[in-house]
Formats: structure tokens, C-alpha cells, sequence
């Protein structure tokens, strides 16, 4: 019998793990759930690095060396990331190759406290692809706004994008823009398309997280009936807008040029409400040429009890729109909802990050013994 991770990768999607420490590494686990898991990809955050380093003494060496040279903490950040991403990518280079160079990718973030920031983050993103220096990597740039110019201009210089924090269909249609319009440029610099890739990375559960505790706050059978149902909703008219955008002259012309399509990854598959399945964020948006990036609790999960879909996610479509407009009728905004969710996003990315800098700043100034500085004040997934 195939197991359920084969059949889903089978199926068209990619499966990511939403997680990376200096840990995975050196003890080969990351490289155990590539080999056993159907893992192909790895995606990274402030708050899991923030979790990593604060959460582990296997840092403390390489600290302590940062320290002794009197590196300033943005830099011994970079340097901390950018190690494990590098080493990562080494993981997963035999997945990169095996799928053409679609898979085998590993992610990491500009600062989010330039997410407001387009020049600064056009700069963080050229650095970050030079110091990691692998052709697996993915430079995460979030969907704000100020984040769209940034997207094309780094696409235009061949630099690999995955856009983070989107929640906004409307959002999505600005990325798919910004995507197009970079490959437009990257074509007329006379990069080569097909070296160049990107994912949109959609988040799921926090939708339902935020409308159902609207929901909640309204009452009544009728908004009661709606819970739980929103985030796969706008999830799923998400891929009708990518199945709409590839059957485009414009997207064709890239094709014809070398160029893949811009993916949709779904991001936040870690189910917040005990009530719903562990299972559903991911089993329940299965779509050809996506990809699903999971914390491993939810990884296993999927394999321990997750079960295929026996339609099409075309077959979801109508539903899925009716149930938005459901929403609307009871007074949900939708548009606020999802600027809510973005901001908050880019914000405890920052708090993260703020977090991180903190402990690390103070760790350079007297380098701690190893172990000795370690705190979890984690915080919830990407």
C-alpha cells in the first residue's frame, strides 16, 4: 500500500517542512525526514529562528567567536541564519536536481522590520543570496505593499522569491503583478527564466483563527454554522486566480521564454482549533503544482491518519465563493480581516526579531558560557 505522503506528493503537491535548527542538522534529522517524509523543502521565520537559537545551546560556539570579533548583532544574525539555510540547502541540493530545480528549496527571510521598506529590502535580499550562495535558496520578501516593487526587481536580477505573509486575494493578484512584471524585466536582461523560481505563500489556518472569533462575537446559528470554513474558502479561490493567470497571453509568453510558474504554497497548516482535524489545512487544499509547507507535528499527522480528497479542488469553487459572500451578509469585512492579519504577521515577525536581537546583543557583549543564556519564549508558527 502507498503511503499517505507518497500519494499526495503523487498528486501534484510538494511537501515542505516549516521548521529549521542548528539541531536538525547536525543530528540528521532534516535529512532523515527528507529520506522518509517525502520532505523536499524547507521553510524558515524570524520566530523559528528566534525559537532555535534562544531555545538550544548549539549556537553558543559560534556565538561566542561573533563575540570575540566584535560583530554587531545584525550581522552575527545573518551569520547565525545564514549558516543553517547554506547547510540546508546542501540537505536538500539532491532534491533540487532530482525535480528539475522546482524542489529541494530552502527559505529565508529579509529583516520584516523593513518589510515597509522597499530599498532596504532590495538590498537585504541581494545580500542574502550572496552570502548563502546556493542556487536552492529562496529569499522570503513579505506581500506588504512596499514589498511588491521589491519582488520584481529582485526577480529581474535572477534572485529567487518566496513572498510571505499573504492573506489578501486581492494581495495575491498585486504578487502574481509583481511576479510577472519581474520576469518581464529578468527576460530583457537576458537572465535565463528557468533558473528563476518563486512561490506565493498564502497562509491558511489564521484566517479561520481571526473570522471564526468574529463569528463567535456575532452568534447565532447562522454564524455558528460558518465556522471553520472561511480560510480553505479563500484558499481555494486563490488557485482559481493561478489557474486563471497561467491560461493568460502574458503568462504563456514567459512559458514559451523558459519561465515556471509562480506556485501557491499554503503556510500556516498547523491547526489552531482543537475542534477542527489536524489534517485539514493540508488534505483539504491537495492542488496540482503546490506546495504545502507543515510543522512536523502536523507532517505527521498527514502520514498517521490523512486522507485524499476524491474530487478537484475545481469542485470547490462555486461553494467557496457563496460562503464569502455569507460572510460579507453578516457583516464580516473580509478586507479588513485580511489587513488585520497582515500587519499583525509582519508584527510579531518584528517582535521576534526584536526578541532575538535582544538576547543575542546581549550575548556578544559578555559571551555567555554554552547553555548558559538559553531560554523557549517561542512563539506560534508561520
Amino acid at each position: 500500500m502507498v503511503d499517505v505522503l507518497t500519494q499526495l506528493s503523487r498528486s501534484g503537491v510538494s511537501i515542505w517542512l516549516d521548521d529549521l535548527s542548528r539541531q536538525r542538522l547536525t543530528d540528521g534529522s532534516l535529512a532523515q525526514l527528507v529520506r522518509d517524509r517525502q520532505v523536499v523543502g524547507v521553510t524558515t521565520n524570524p520566530t523559528i529562528f528566534a525559537k532555535a537559537i534562544t531555545g538550544s545551546d548549539a549556537y553558543a560556539a559560534q556565538i561566542k567567536d561573533l563575540a570575540l570579533r566584535s560583530v554587531e548583532v545584525g550581522e552575527a544574525l545573518r551569520a547565525l541564519t545564514t549558516f543553517d539555510v547554506r547547510w540546508a540547502c546542501d540537505v536538500l541540493r539532491p532534491a533540487y536536481e532530482a525535480s528539475d530545480t522546482v524542489d529541494g528549496r530552502v527559505s529565508i527571510e529579509v529583516d520584516p522590520r523593513n518589510a515597509h521598506d522597499t530599498a532596504r529590502t532590495v538590498a537585504e535580499a541581494r545580500a542574502l543570496w550572496w552570502l548563502v550562495d546556493r542556487p536552492n535558496l529562496f529569499v522570503k520578501i513579505p506581500a506588504a505593499k512596499q514589498g511588491l516593487e521589491a519582488i520584481s526587481a529582485c526577480l529581474a536580477e535572477g534572485i529567487s522569491i518566496n513572498v510571505t505573509l499573504l492573506f489578501s486575494l486581492e494581495r495575491y493578484d498585486a504578487v502574481t503583478e509583481a511576479f510577472l512584471t519581474g520576469m518581464e524585466r529578468a527576460r530583457e536582461g537576458g537572465h535565463d527564466l528557468s533558473g528563476i523560481a518563486s512561490v506565493a505563500s498564502f497562509f491558511v489556518s489564521r484566517v479561520d483563527t481571526e473570522i471564526d472569533r468574529r463569528l463567535d462575537r456575532l452568534g447565532g446559528d447562522r454564524a455558528a454554522a460558518l465556522r471553520g470554513r472561511a480560510a480553505l474558502a479563500n484558499a481555494r479561490i486563490a488557485y482559481e486566480h493561478y489557474e486563471h493567470i497561467l491560461a493568460t497571453d502574458r503568462w504563456k509568453c514567459l512559458e514559451r521564454a523558459g519561465a515556471r510558474p509562480q506556485r501557491l504554497l499554503w503556510a500556516s497548516t498547523g491547526v489552531k482549533d482543537p475542534a477542527y482535524a489536524d489534517t485539514r489545512y493540508v488534505m483539504d487544499l491537495v492542488a496540482p503544482n503546490t506546495v504545502s509547507t507543515m510543522p512536523e507535528a502536523t507532517l505527521n499527522a498527514v502520514a498517521d491518519h490523512g486522507e485524499l480528497p476524491t474530487g478537484s479542488i475545481r469542485d470547490t469553487y462555486d461553494e467557496a465563493h457563496t460562503l464569502l459572500d455569507e460572510l460579507a451578509g453578516l457583516g464580516i469585512d473580509y478586507t479588513d480581516v485580511v489587513q488585520m492579519l497582515e500587519d499583525e504577521g509582519v508584527q510579531k515577525f518584528d517582535a521576534s526579531w526584536d526578541e532575538l536581537a535582544g538576547k543575542l546583543a546581549a550575548s556578544l557583549t559578555t559571551p555567555a558560557a554554552p547553555g548558559s543564556e538559553v531560554t523557549d519564549n517561542s512563539r506560534e508558527d508561520a
